[in-house]
């Protein structure tokens, strides 16, 4: 999977939380509502190209949706950044985030007990 640019990230955000949509409709869910269509249009495009949406046609408009999902996604990107910032160590990764106080012993506690009861 080709990395995503960060506009390309929050339009697919967008149409993950949408399931489907029009560039009409995708524009209102952008936090910079001033671009213009043929931008959104453009990117949404290079999403296809890349393999991340298709399209169903309605005569000369498109109405796009993905085809890679939200978690398949999120699983290449951690794989990734795991990769190249923590040594390919998750847990490297957890103690990164409680150094920072990004997790709390709570949390970590929750984390804890999801690993054992798999393990059950």
């Amino acid at each position: 999977m080709e990395k995503l640019t960060n506009k390309e990230e929050e339009i697919m955000r967008v149409l993950w939380d949408l399931e489907k949509a029009f560039v009409k409709e995708v524009i209102p869910e952008l936090k910079d509502q001033k671009l213009h269509y043929n931008t959104v249009s453009t990117i949404i495009r290079n999403l296809e190209d890349k393999g991340y949406v298709a399209h169903k046609a309605y005569g000369k408009t498109h109405q796009y949706y993905p085809v890679v999902s939200k978690e398949k996604y999120r699983k290449q990107f951690m794989n990734m950044a795991t990769s190249r910032f923590f040594d390919n160590s998750y847990k490297n990764v957890v103690s990164y985030f409680a150094r920072e106080e990004k997790i709390s012993a709570e949390e970590l506690r929750e984390i804890l007990e999801i690993i054992e009861n798999k393990q059950k």
